[in-house]
């Protein structure tokens, strides 16, 4: 395959876009854009033979739209000539659709579970945006170069869901970015009463719990007052970009993950997917531990079965996500995808 270097008039014959944005075919699945997580080189996978050219820029509205930075036909991995330190966004154009493309998964030495929220297609077509909303496990030990690129995007807002203990052990480290740091502690009593009997359940047992938690997740009042005041900040656009967190980004990050996109309308395979990608992001912080303990394997892992908990539970006393959303949270639904959709 080749790649094409070309001035105004594309090699591939493509029309050239006058803005970012989607359309023809869904090809999200087809294309993606990573990032090394040490040397944050960014490079671009085109999983289906089509035409394609990609642009770039700073942000999504000053993607440069004169001369693409790419261009080919076929698949593959290229690498991308952008800046190793800075956050870019990129519009791609093929013979099948276009789209607005960044890293999903973050490059950060320091971190694991660090994903930008955009890019997912709702039900009635539009998409999510880009470089507003992220989701994170613990911040503790960010290298220099990771917390250079948040302030790169930059990352104004950041919300912390763990216990006074989690966050005494592990303290955030900060991008200089920052200008509220927000403290929404939710407790998994579960767990901590477990820690401190220092007996371990059985595997199946550890399953049950973690169901029960997901629950409590969206039921326990202290739970609830938490992610009330985390969308009423969601809902603030001074506040934006923002990232929430807590120590593996999976469990109380991982429900307000999964709120936060079924109030934009993200159906809920989508919103399950993105769930489960925890374990993938996951895998080497938890292998040393999860060593020698085979029965905190459930604790580590993020199954299909503990956010479904959670979400039939708010179905079974709310008759849907959306109904909780607006009359438990105070979530203004059409504010929220003003707000976040394309």
């Amino acid at each position: 395959m080749t790649v094409c270097a070309f001035a105004v008039i594309s090699c591939n014959g493509l029309p050239k876009p006058e803005k970012a944005g989607y359309s023809g075919r869904e090809i999200m699945q087809d294309v993606s854009i990573m990032r090394d997580k040490t040397t944050k080189d960014a490079s671009l996978t085109i999983c289906k033979e089509m035409q394609w050219e990609l642009y770039a820029g700073p942000t999504v509205e000053n993607i440069e739209f004169e001369t693409p930075l790419l261009a080919g036909k076929g698949k593959g991995t290229f690498p991308i000539e952008v800046p190793a330190d800075k956050r870019s966004y990129f519009q791609i154009v093929t013979s099948e659709g276009n789209a607005i493309l960044a890293e999903r998964h973050l490059p950060m030495s320091g971190g694991y579970n660090y994903r930008d929220m955009g890019g997912f297609r709702t039900s009635d077509g539009r998409h999510v945006k880009w470089g507003k909303i992220f989701c994170s496990d613990d911040m503790h030990d960010l290298t220099d170069s990771d917390l250079k690129y948040l302030s790169s995007i930059p990352i104004v807002s950041v919300v912390d869901f763990r216990s006074d203990s989690e966050i005494k052990a592990a303290p955030d480290k900060l991008a200089d970015s920052v200008e509220w740091h927000y403290i929404y502690s939710i407790k998994p009593e579960h767990l901590q009463k477990i820690a401190a009997n220092g007996t371990l359940p059985s595997e199946k047992q550890m399953s049950e719990i973690m169901k029960n938690m997901n629950v409590l997740l969206v039921t326990d009042q202290d739970a609830v007052k938490q992610y009330r005041k985390f969308f009423s900040l969601l809902q603030d656009e001074s506040k934006l970009p923002l990232l929430f967190h807590c120590t593996a980004g999976k469990d109380r990050t991982g429900m307000g993950a999964a709120l936060f996109l079924a109030s934009l309308g993200v159906d809920e395979q989508t919103i399950m997917d993105n769930y489960l990608s925890s374990n993938e992001y996951l895998k080497d912080k938890c292998s040393s531990m999860i060593s020698g303990h085979y029965e905190l394997r459930p604790l580590m892992t993020a199954k299909k079965e503990y956010l479904q908990a959670g979400l039939d539970r708010i179905r079974k006393e709310y008759g849907s996500i959306e109904n909780y959303l607006k009359e438990t949270l105070g979530v203004d639904l059409d504010k929220m995808k003003q707000i976040y959709l394309y």
